[in-house]
């Protein structure tokens, strides 16, 4: 099968999002790395948050030499909430207030329940939940000056397969879809639209970390479509939800995970 990029010519053109404002948090790889070059493409103006800056300063370089809109990347460790605050507030400061957020960072490590300490416990949710959290608080007063905006913050299938060693990732991921539901009841009269993608098992460099050839056959096997999910395949779905096409659609979870559930 065929894998496609969001720079394919087949790839669909959201004229609503030419020129908009967008923060792709955990831009620098993966899912992210896909998130930028997707918007990117449609002629937004995005900036990324990242703690990898030779990979952030990479991606960059190559989308300005394929002449898409430069993107700017900052780096930032997630974890440090005055970090974040600065960074979104400059960043803000010299691109205008933005009008999406994409809060796609996170990390997947595995872990035992009988090895979780408080401390450890402490710096899983500060790294997969909290700053999702404080990110949106950042952007809302803009989005609502300016008449709406599109936040999509980015959950996991693992707790809905119920996976092993991942008990702390896995609370976080689905207290994100609960935050999801309330940022968008509230934030609704703004005209600000909240939702959460699901992905299913993406083929990323990381994830390549944790599965062998025959853990890969069986998700395969498991899926109702058989070939992986691609990064792109994801940024598609986040290009639709931020776009206008999308208007009506806020405060639900949307899955891109070949039917693996």
């Amino acid at each position: 099968m065929t894998r496609t990029t969001q720079a394919d010519k087949s790839a669909a053109k959201y004229p609503s999002l030419a020129g908009k404002r967008v923060l792709v948090t955990g831009g620098a790889t993966g899912i992210g790395e896909a998130l930028v070059t997707g918007f990117a493409g449609q002629g937004a103006h995005v900036a990324f948050l990242d703690m990898q800056d030779a990979a952030g300063e990479a991606l960059v370089r190559r989308l300005t030499g394929e002449g898409f809109v430069a993107p700017r990347f900052a780096h930032c460790d997630l974890t440090d909430l005055d970090s974040l605050g600065h960074n979104v507030a400059t960043l803000a400061a010299e691109m205008g207030d933005f009008d999406i957020l994409l809060n796609n960072a996170a990390n997947d490590d595995r872990h035992a329940i009988s090895d979780v300490t408080p401390a450890y416990w402490d710096e899983r949710i500060a790294v997969n939940l909290r700053h999702l959290f404080f990110a949106a608080q950042a952007v809302i007063p803009g989005m609502k000056a300016a008449g709406g905006g599109s936040i999509v913050n980015f959950g996991s299938i693992s707790w809905h397969l119920a996976l092993p060693d991942l008990v702390l990732y896995q609370t976080a991921k689905a207290a994100i879809e609960g935050m999801t539901r309330s940022m968008a009841r509230e934030l609704g009269a703004d005209n600000i639209r909240v939702n959460t993608i699901i992905p299913g098992n993406v083929e990323t460099p990381r994830q390549a970390k944790w599965y062998t050839p025959e853990g890969e056959a069986e998700i395969i096997a498991a899926q109702c479509l058989k070939a992986r999910v691609q990064p792109a395949d994801v940024a598609a779905m986040a290009l639709f939800l931020a776009s206008d096409d999308a208007r009506m659609c806020t405060g639900h979870d949307y899955w891109v995970d070949a039917g693996w559930r």
